[in-house]
């Protein structure tokens, strides 16, 4: 798929690529909806989108970065949807010193901040963030054991990276290792063996409907304890997929989920509304997660450029090292997926006002209070 309409010199041109197709469709099909409701101006200058599809894979995620940056000669990278297919584009956009704003979740995307992070930012909070977040809720609860199953990818593992480092500062102890595919169609084997430690409670690191599958198995199988997820759950298909086996889940997730839930002059609330409208008047349907992260990579954007704009023209080496700069610079930035303050070492920008406690109650996500 391409969006692109012929431009001007002065023309903002922002390269999009997503995983529209594949197992990560479930993440890239919104957000393909939502480049039709993104802004098509900014400081007073033409933005120009130009969308490729990964099909789910990191080989296509290069190429059509490398044609973005290219033949394209974008200013600016956002994607891809998923970790296996951003973490190889950070190469081509520090190659091309061209800023990067990731979609995708893990940790490893910005942190540790070397030559080639530098010009890579991220929306979606931290593992290490909500991870924390939800360990605290989990030992709390008198929680002394955890089961793990997690997706085999960047994702899974940067996930379990972070609950194996965290847990045991908490009382935590980890029962599992279990992984799967995100294509998989059973998970019987791994369920069987986090059931035979007894666990207190299981946490499940997946994203999009792929994550119903292992609380699915274990709740057939009789598993009455606690399960745990990730915000990469937050979409009305992982419950209307799950059913009642996914009813009490609970995960840490961003404001968007629960921004119904908080008060109406909430900031974040306001955000969340802006995206809907937008969203809604473009598609004729209302948005998820998946959607913001690709708003709220615009709307960081949309900080960022005014100020760039004042040290060089689009289509310039100068602007995009200004537009890196720029980004690196915002400070206290509601988005859906947090409140954001950058950093030169800190290119997610969250902290723990960014992670809400979210529970899976009556068919839907609701705020734990």
């Amino acid at each position: 798929m391409v969006l692109a309409i012929p431009c001007a010199y002065a023309d903002i041109k922002v390269g999009i690529v997503v995983s529209a197709t594949g197992p990560g469709s479930a993440l890239g099909q919104p957000q393909t909806r939502t480049v039709a409701a993104l802004p098509k101006e900014i400081g007073g200058e033409k933005i120009v989108y130009v969308a490729l599809d990964d099909e789910s894979d990191s080989t296509k995620g290069i190429q059509n970065a490398r044609r973005l940056v290219i033949q394209d000669r974008v200013d600016v990278l956002i994607g891809s949807s998923l970790t296996p297919v951003t973490m190889p584009m950070l190469d081509v956009a520090w190659e091309a010193k061209t800023p990067i704003i990731s979609l995708a979740a893990a940790t490893a995307i910005v942190q540790l901040m070397d030559e080639r992070r530098k010009w890579a930012f991220k929306v979606v909070p931290n593992d290490d963030l909500m991870a924390l977040a939800i360990l605290k809720h989990i030992a709390k609860s008198g929680a002394k054991t955890l089961g793990y199953i997690g997706v085999s990818d960047g994702y899974g593992e940067g996930y379990y990276k972070e609950v194996s480092r965290l847990a045991p500062t908490l009382g935590l102890t980890l029962t599992t290792h279990e992984v799967y595919a995100r294509a998989d169609t059973s998970v019987t084997g791994q369920a069987l063996k986090v059931l035979a430690t007894n666990p207190d409670a299981v946490f499940i690191a997946s994203a999009g409907t792929p994550a119903v599958l292992p609380q699915q198995a274990l709740r057939e199988r009789d598993y009455s304890g606690k399960i745990y997820q990730t915000h990469g759950v937050a979409t009305e298909e992982f419950i209307k997929l799950g059913g009642a086996s996914v009813e009490g889940a609970v995960f840490t997730g961003e404001a968007f989920t629960i921004a119904d839930d908080l008060p109406a002059d909430d900031p974040f609330r306001k955000i969340r509304d802006e995206l809907v409208s937008a969203y809604e008047k473009a598609n004729g349907q209302k948005p998820n997660i998946f959607a913001a992260h690709l708003w709220d990579s615009m709307a960081l954007l949309k900080t960022a450029i005014p100020n760039a704009l004042k040290t060089a023209k689009p289509g310039t080496t100068e602007f995009r090292a200004a537009l890196r700069d720029e980004l690196e610079r915002v400070k206290d930035v509601y988005l859906n997926n947090g409140l954001s303050t950058m950093s030169p070492t800190d290119h997610n920008g969250y902290d723990e006002r960014s992670a809400f406690l979210i529970k899976v109650e009556g068919g839907r996500f609701r705020l734990v209070k």
